[in-house]
């Protein structure tokens, strides 16, 4: 029986190994990691909210793969004892001309089966009596738990069942191997610790998917741009301002949800995040800068066309980062009484966002089959929620046409 190899060990890759295993009991899998430890990355940095489903397209892979990996994330952690609750969320308007967004957003819930309802605005006061908003959507459906927790059980998972998992190795090229009418027998992973020759392989490395895809000899048709997402919390002795998950209502034209407040499992209240672009794939600050991931982004011509697109909207978010009076401005547009004393900066993560030739963001699950070998070229929001889900959806592939 073959080797298996899974590059990238977040949430995707272990989900991949751990779908690899339960398909096909005994196949020997290999997670690569270069970091010193799981879920180092976009598993280890995020607000923990276990999405519903409620934005995305219907019919798409997000919207399939958010609904029933919600369900099925929600029963993993019960099996695992992993903290997991479901309290809703809000989604609200705070102007009168927001109000028909939130018909349109209870259309896209249903056709997704997303439990939603209406609320009053006697509804909203009973369960967030400090917003000040025209009207809300409740979302039953949406939960929050630990994803470094899940990612640490998804490893144990791996190793329980004979895997093996090496952190501290960087893989630089994935290379199917045979003549033209027998291409990709063999995989052979090409590492900073050697080769491994495997049967099949999954690449799910998030912020250098593009770069291992080249490097393998692909052309992946999108570059990953990375974009930092910023938190601040409020302090614990005005925190009581919130108590769950409350959004706004998105501008339908624009990629990210806007600033929210979350309530997170272990009880803080977060304030974001802002979307602003990074000067380095892993810059978790202003101040981390790697000249190679600048000058990739910088010369990308969908880099260029996508700044023109988002013009007004990124100069917003720079000023959101660089100051906390314009966070605080945005969140008060549901939350009047908060105040600028009320607010201090928190953790950050950094989105792996894959961005065509032409300037526009992917917006679903992006995929690239090479014989043998699968890469994952874009993992968006609901990929924790849905990373059940995506592995088996991944492994299923790569057993398809095993020899």
């Amino acid at each position: 029986m073959g080797t298996a190899v899974v590059v990238g060990g977040g949430i995707v890759g272990l989900a991949v190994a751990r779908a690899l295993q339960r398909r096909d009991p005994g196949t020997p899998v290999i997670v690569l990691e270069k970091e010193p430890s799981v879920a180092a990355h976009q598993t280890g940095h995020n607000s923990g909210v276990v999405h519903s489903g409620l934005y995305y397209r219907p019919g798409s892979l997000k919207a399939r793969f958010a609904v029933a990996g919600g369900a099925a994330l929600r029963e993993y952690c019960e099996s695992k004892g992993i903290p997991l609750d479901v309290p809703g969320k809000l989604v609200v308007a705070t102007t009168e001309a927001e109000l028909p967004q939130l018909d349109r957003l209870a259309g896209i819930g249903q056709e997704n089966g997303v439990p939603v309802r209406r609320l009053s605005l006697e509804e909203v006061a009973e369960r967030e009596p400090h917003l000040r908003v025209k009207g809300a959507l409740a979302v039953e459906s949406t939960g929050r738990v630990d994803f470094k927790l899940v990612g640490s059980a998804l490893a144990d998972d791996v190793r329980a069942a004979g895997g093996e998992i090496r952190t501290g190795v960087t893989v630089t090229s994935v290379q199917n191997v045979g003549n033209a009418g027998n291409a990709g027998n063999v995989v052979r992973v090409h590492t900073t610790d050697g080769v491994i020759e495997a049967e099949r392989v999954a690449v799910c490395a998030g912020l250098h998917s593009d770069r291992l895809a080249r490097a393998s000899g692909l052309e992946p048709g999108v570059r990953i741009l990375p974009f930092r997402g910023e938190f601040s919390e409020i302090v614990p002795e005005r925190d009581f301002l919130v108590k769950g998950l409350v959004y706004p209502v998105p501008d339908p034209d624009l990629p990210f949800l806007g600033v929210h407040l979350t309530r997170g499992i272990d009880g803080g209240v977060h304030v974001g995040p802002n979307a602003v672009p990074a000067l380095a794939r892993e810059g978790y600050t202003w101040g981390k800068i790697v000249p190679r991931d600048v000058w990739e982004s910088a010369t990308y011509p969908g880099s260029w066309r996508l700044a023109r697109r988002y013009a007004r909207t990124g100069a917003k978010e720079i000023a959101r980062s660089l100051t906390g009076r314009a966070l605080v401005r945005e969140a008060q547009r549901m939350l009047p009484e908060l105040r600028v004393a009320d607010v201090r900066r928190s953790g950050a993560g950094v989105r792996a966002q894959a961005v065509t030739r032409d300037g526009k963001l992917v917006d679903d699950f992006l995929f690239l089959r090479d014989g043998r070998a699968l890469h994952v070229l874009n993992a968006p929001s609901p990929a924790a929620t849905a990373c059940l889900m995506i592995g088996d959806r991944i492994a299923e592939e790569l057993s398809a046409d095993r020899a």
